[in-house]
């Protein structure tokens, strides 16, 4: 075998080694990423009313099915009433708690929220996944972020708390929560929005009405000049017609 045909070889094994890593990373990539309970939309404006959030469980076994989903909503910031969307073979519960701290709001005070919803009787069998869905009268506006923990519960036993909440400039967690973003009201962002883009639009349109004046400008003065000239050169050929 010639040395160029050995050295093509040699090139085509590296080649195949790589790729074959390149992939398995990604694959593994994959894996970890679906590997996370989380909560979809992943964000939502301060206040939002009448949504629906949906919480996506994924099987990370390979030998035993998810048979319980326990879900904690946050008291310190409460979402007051949750329905939640059937599920065909799982059975669903909510639970409710008395909130220190009341909420008023227009229709009364509200002293109890959710804190809790857990399906049961149902399975996610291994490279599946099961979505979990329910609709919220009202979200808080005094935070930034809701954490959901969530406990998943295998049919071996195993129980795995999804329960750490990520934190800025640092990696995520093994088990993080699914974290729900609060964004700025429509009304708060309005509010808080820079006064400079109004004064550069007011400065254009003084800019635009200016220079709108100046054109009119000019077009009068051309029409003046030439309504001279014509009347010069009127004048001229009446002169030149007289004996």
């Amino acid at each position: 075998m010639s040395p160029t045909h050995t050295t093509l070889r040699r090139a085509l094994r590296r080649t195949t080694l790589v790729t074959g890593l390149a992939a398995a990373g990604l694959l593994t990539a994959a894996g970890s990423a679906f590997a996370h309970v989380t909560v979809h939309p992943d964000s939502y404006p301060k206040g939002a009313t009448d949504g629906t959030l949906t919480f996506r469980v994924p099987n990370e076994e390979n030998n035993a099915g998810t048979t319980k989903v326990q879900v904690v909503l946050p008291t310190d910031h409460p979402i007051p009433s949750v329905l939640v969307t059937p599920e065909p073979g799982w059975t669903a519960q909510v639970k409710t708690t008395k909130l220190k701290n009341p909420i008023k709001t227009d229709d009364g005070t509200i002293n109890e929220a959710v804190s809790q919803i857990t399906w049961t009787k149902g399975k996610i069998q291994p490279g599946q996944y099961q979505d979990f869905s329910v609709a919220f009268g009202q979200l808080p506006d005094d935070t930034e972020k809701l954490a959901f923990k969530t406990l998943q519960t295998y049919s071996d036993g195993k129980v795995v708390r999804w329960i750490e909440e990520p934190k800025a400039g640092q990696a995520e967690p093994e088990n993080p929560a699914p974290v729900l973003k609060l964004t700025k009201a429509a009304d708060e962002a309005a509010t808080s929005a820079s006064p400079a883009p109004k004064a550069a639009a007011a400065a254009a349109a003084a800019a635009a009405d200016d220079s709108t004046t100046r054109a009119l400008g000019i077009a009068g003065l051309i029409a003046g000049v030439l309504g001279i000239g014509t009347a010069a050169v009127a004048l001229y050929r009446s002169r030149s017609a007289r004996p």
